[in-house]
């Protein structure tokens, strides 16, 4: 058996009531942090599928997602306001197939761009998504020109003047040129690449949509 020299002992003891209230304070102190933290962490949200989004769309609506992509923080922080998306697409429903059109910038594959997928591959890895829908323009309308810009380049130059490559945003805004252009999309100066870009929330901040629901 370890047996304390006398003036240790006699220190311990005299100590021991205060060392106990310490030690009390510190478990108390970690049970009120553990219960706290559990309180405020948000919990991991449940994946978005296209059965959430589908009863809410038309054809012609714009999607807009939060990826979880190497680019998604860029393109999301390229919005002065609302930076709740880092993407978006044109909603294309015929019969009973949903489709999505956008152009996506892929870094290991710099000639991917405008292409259609599936509604469950556009929201897959999703953190969010809204539904936003022009109050004036033809939504078929809309779609139907998306379609016909499939198979253009990413346009990593971010050139708004040239349609020969077409980024994000930039799909809508040359669709809107030929079916609707009274509706205009705000542009700001992106100092990173030099140029003038469209943010995302151009939309979801315009006068000329509406959000139809949001998903998060």
């Amino acid at each position: 058996m370890a047996v304390l020299p006398y003036t240790v002992s006699v220190i311990f003891r005299k100590w021991l009531p205060v060392i106990g209230v310490i030690v009390c304070l510190a478990i108390g102190t970690g049970v009120f942090f553990i219960a706290f933290h559990r309180d405020v962490e948000p919990e991991s949200a449940p994946e978005l599928t296209a059965a959430d989004v589908l009863p809410y769309l038309k054809d012609g609506d714009i999607i807009l997602r939060l990826g979880d992509g190497p680019l998604s923080p860029m393109f999301r922080n390229v919005s002065p306001t609302d930076r709740r998306f880092s993407h978006l697409g044109i909603v294309r429903i015929r019969d009973e197939t949903i489709t999505v059109i956008h152009s996506l910038g892929v870094i290991t594959n710099r000639n991917r761009g405008v292409e259609e997928t599936s509604l469950e591959r556009f929201l897959r890895n999703a953190r969010s998504a809204g539904i936003f829908r022009t109050l004036s323009a033809d939504g078929t309308k809309i779609s139907d020109k998306a379609l016909t810009f499939i198979g253009i380049p990413f346009d990593w130059s971010f050139n708004l003047s040239d349609d020969s490559r077409i980024y994000c945003t930039e799909l809508l805004y040359v669709v809107l040129k030929y079916v609707a252009p009274d509706i205009t999309l705000n542009i700001v100066f992106l100092d990173t690449v030099g140029k003038e870009i469209i943010p995302l929330d151009s939309i979801s901040n315009s006068s000329a949509f509406y959000e139809v629901a949001y998903f998060y």
